[in-house]
C-alpha cells in the first residue's frame, strides 16, 4: 500500500493506493471535515492526478471522525465579509471552486464511490451526491440545512436534483431536517445502508468488484451515462447507439465476448 501526502505536516487529504483501489480520505475531523480552501485543492489536485493514473481504477471518498463532511467553511467564508465588496469575489471564486471540484467526480474516468460515517451537511452532502455510488453506515445522517441560517442549499441543490425526485430534493431543501441512513437509501441520496463503521469496508468491496471490469469499458460507460442523461430521449438513444457501436469494436469488448463463448476468464487490456 502506497500513501500519497502534501507537503505540508498535517495534509487536509489521505491518499492510499491498493489493489488498483485509490482511497481518499479527508482529514480535518477536528473541524469536522469541511470544505474549506485547502480541502478543496487538495481533492482537486488529487482527482486531477488519479484521472491520468491507469493503475487506479476506482476511488473510494472517506473520512476520520463522527462527520463526514460538515460542507463549507464558514468561518473561513465569514471573514470576508471584511472585504471592500462584502466578499462577493471572493464567494463567488470559493463556490466557484467547489462545484469544479463536483463536476471533477462526474468527469473522472473512474468510479467514485462514497464511504459516509456520521453526518453529511450542506456542500459535504453535495459532496456524496455528486459521487457516482454511495454506502453508508446506520449512523449515517444526511442534511441541507442552508435554511435553517437564511442560505438556501442552491449549489448542494444541482447535485441532490439529479439524484432524487423532485419533491424528496425540495424537501430536504426547504425543510433543512436531518434524514437518516434508511431514508437517504429509498430517497435514492445512498446507494446501500450498512452496519455502523462498515461503510469503508463496503465501498472497498464495491470497488473491487469494479476493478475487477474491463477499465476502458467502465471509462466507457461512465462518460455516456452521464452524457446521456442531459439530453432527450430520442438523443439520449442515438448516442447511446453510437457509443455502444465503438464499445463493441474496442480490444476488451472483443475479448470479453469471445471469452464468455468459450467459457474462460477475460484478460483485459484497459
Amino acid at each position: 500500500m502506497n500513501a500519497h501526502h502534501r507537503h505540508d505536516a498535517a495534509p487536509a487529504l489521505r491518499r492510499e493506493d491498493a489493489d488498483s483501489v485509490a482511497t481518499l480520505t479527508l482529514d480535518r475531523p477536528q473541524s469536522r471535515n469541511p470544505l474549506s480552501e485547502a480541502m478543496l485543492a487538495a481533492l482537486s489536485d488529487a482527482f486531477t492526478a488519479i484521472a491520468t493514473d491507469r493503475t487506479i481504477k476506482a476511488v473510494v471518498l472517506a473520512a476520520e471522525g463522527p462527520v463526514f463532511c460538515a460542507g463549507h467553511d464558514l468561518k473561513e467564508m465569514s471573514a470576508h465579509r471584511a472585504d471592500s465588496d462584502r466578499g462577493r469575489a471572493y464567494f463567488t471564486e470559493i463556490l466557484g471552486r467547489c462545484s469544479k471540484v463536483m463536476q471533477q467526480i462526474s468527469a473522472l474516468p473512474q468510479p467514485v464511490i462514497a464511504a459516509v460515517e456520521g453526518t453529511a451537511t450542506a456542500a459535504g452532502c453535495q459532496l456524496v451526491a455528486s459521487c457516482d455510488l454511495a454506502v453508508a453506515g446506520s449512523n449515517a445522517k444526511f442534511c441541507t440545512p442552508g435554511v435553517h441560517i437564511g442560505l438556501f442549499c442552491s449549489t448542494p441543490m444541482v447535485a441532490l436534483s439529479r439524484n432524487l425526485s423532485a419533491k424528496h430534493a425540495l424537501e430536504m431543501l426547504l425543510l433543512g431536517e436531518m434524514v437518516p441512513a434508511e431514508e437517504a437509501a429509498r430517497m435514492g441520496l445512498i446507494n446501500r445502508v450498512v452496519l455502523a463503521g462498515d461503510a469503508l469496508a463496503e465501498a472497498r468491496r464495491l470497488a473491487a468488484v469494479i476493478a475487477s471490469k474491463s477499465p476502458a469499458t467502465i471509462r466507457i460507460g461512465k462518460r455516456a451515462f452521464y452524457e446521456q442523461r442531459e439530453m432527450g430521449l430520442a438523443a439520449a438513444y442515438d448516442h447511446a447507439s453510437a457509443v455502444m457501436v465503438e464499445n463493441m469494436l474496442a480490444r476488451d469488448a472483443e475479448e470479453g465476448i469471445g471469452a464468455f463463448v468459450q467459457k474462460r476468464a477475460p484478460v483485459w487490456e484497459g
